[in-house]
């Protein structure tokens, strides 16, 4: 009885093994089938990102490749490669004028394929089919490699219509071109550089697009009179000698350049400070006319002496905005900043030997330097961060900036005739110990002391400061174009 109830017991679990191995492998296949559609979501996923990555960085390679063509010491750049891309240097590249790089595949017409949509969702004034169009090929590609998968960058002007900006408070949004003073968007050309939009559009293979855009400005650098004392209380001594002269008109050549018609003259000597108005007094008493100096200060179209109070971008008249400036023009300087060991005299030229009229270099030096017995001629734009005690039988050509201790000092004697063609600007950015200022610090009192009495001509040369816009340009550096904002365009 036993035996049989035990044998009907395992006829009713057989099969049980069977159900659970069915359970298993079902169980088994849900997680395969979870894992090889988590796998593909994956997959699909990171080829997703990697399209996105790779049409985002194609779009703004095409973005850097316009701004770093705008910078004329660029040897690609738009001025050496394709002068009709951007207007000659001075003038506005008014609304209604686009410009373009195409990146074609063999010989893909970019602009019939890929047309430029975008630009008349913007509210131009100048739709797209009536504006003025010039195009260049990309210099992105290497030995005939294709380079960065972008289609074309399209470069432009902008205006107070196209941002929807009242940049003048005038409550009228204006169709005329922006400019940025280091700080704002003015309306003012001579406040700072023309601001330009840049957008880009990139297409990859497997379809994926991407528009970026750049809003870009030159940072300002600008001479609104042949000698700049900036900050506030300045100090200004000048020499006695009937030899020295300050002039704010137009002169001298430069390597392919010549003032013929020249520019329009600027102040001789500028102050911006309105405190500092009595600087003009230290002009010292002497000959006529009618009781001193006063015409070896002129521009030769105001009053003499034309000493007056100028108008500079913002960034010239902060603390924040010079060390910015002293930064961009160390990072562009064509040789490592220089701490002199001594003077720089015949017996110690520290001066690259490259440095030619043909060739004007950025030299930048930390610390002070004098120059005591180097009866040469320099070319480009010095920058001194300490005091400058300057030889008055050197030449400088070019630009010449003081920006830290603010103090250019001479008490030299001479006879060659030295003089500086271009500009100068002097700054005070450091406290009466040397440290730093802060940034809601205002700027210190600069400083130019030139007082020997003992200066005296060599055939029609003449000590001092002349204004050279031709010097002026040769010697720019090249300090880059600041992107003022970024964005993506959804598509």
């Amino acid at each position: 009885m036993k035996a049989r109830f035990t044998i009907r017991r395992q006829r009713k679990e057989e099969g049980i093994a069977l159900l659970i191995s069915i359970f298993v492998l079902l169980l088994i296949s849900v997680v395969a089938i979870a894992l090889i559609v988590s796998s593909g979501t994956e997959s699909s996923l990171a080829g997703n990102y990697r399209s996105a990555t790779g049409v985002y960085y194609a779009a703004l390679a095409g973005l850097e490749e316009a701004r770093g063509r705008l910078l004329p010491k660029n040897p690609n750049s738009f001025q050496a490669t394709a002068p009709g891309m951007l207007p000659p240097p001075g003038l506005p590249f008014d609304m209604g004028y686009v410009s373009y790089i195409t990146n074609p595949v063999g010989a893909e017409d970019v602009l019939a394929t890929y047309p430029d949509t975008e630009y008349d969702t913007e509210p131009y004034t100048v739709p797209r089919a009536s504006a003025i169009v010039n195009s260049t090929p990309s210099v992105s590609g290497v030995g005939g490699v294709q380079g960065p998968l972008y289609k074309w960058v399209r470069i432009n002007a902008v205006s107070e219509i196209s941002l929807n900006v009242d940049v003048d408070s005038d409550t009228i949004k204006d169709d005329n071109p922006l400019y940025y003073d280091g700080a704002h968007f003015t309306i003012n050309p001579s406040a700072g550089g023309q601001v330009f939009q840049i957008t880009s559009f990139a297409v990859l293979p497997n379809g994926s697009q991407k528009i970026l855009q750049y809003l870009v400005a030159p940072i300002p650098l600008s001479f609104q009179a042949a000698l700049t004392l900036d900050g506030n209380g300045v100090i200004f001594n000048t020499t006695t000698s009937n030899n020295f002269f300050v002039k704010g008109n137009d002169q001298y050549s430069a390597p392919s350049c010549n003032p013929s018609p020249p520019a329009a003259p600027i102040t001789a000597l500028g102050y911006t400070n309105s405190s500092d108005s009595t600087i003009a007094n230290s002009i010292p008493p002497g000959p006529p006319p009618p009781s001193g100096r006063e015409d070896h200060y002129t521009n030769g179209i105001a009053p003499t002496p034309n000493v007056a109070q100028v108008t500079l971008p913002t960034n010239l008249t902060t603390v924040t905005g010079l060390n910015t400036l002293v930064q961009a023009i160390t990072q562009s300087a064509d040789v490592p900043p220089i701490t002199p060991s001594g003077d720089l005299s015949d017996g110690n030229n520290f001066m690259p030997a490259a440095m030619t009229a043909t060739n004007p270099m950025t030299i930048v030096i930390n610390g002070d330097l004098t120059i005591n017995g180097w009866h040469h001629h320099g070319y480009g734009l010095l920058l001194v961060t300490g005091k400058l005690t300057y030889d008055p039988d050197a030449f400088w050509h070019g630009i010449v900036l003081v920006i830290g201790k603010g103090w250019l000092y001479s008490n030299q004697g001479s006879s060659t005739g030295g003089h500086i063609e271009g500009a100068v600007f002097v700054a005070k950015t450091t406290d009466s110990s040397g440290s730093p200022l802060l940034a809601t610090d205002p700027l210190g009192a600069s400083r130019f002391d030139f007082t020997s009495s003992s200066l005296t001509p060599s055939g029609s040369n003449y000590y001092g400061v002349y204004y050279s816009n031709c010097w002026i340009r040769a010697s720019m550096p090249t300090l880059g174009y600041k992107i003022l904002s970024f964005h993506e365009i959804s598509q």
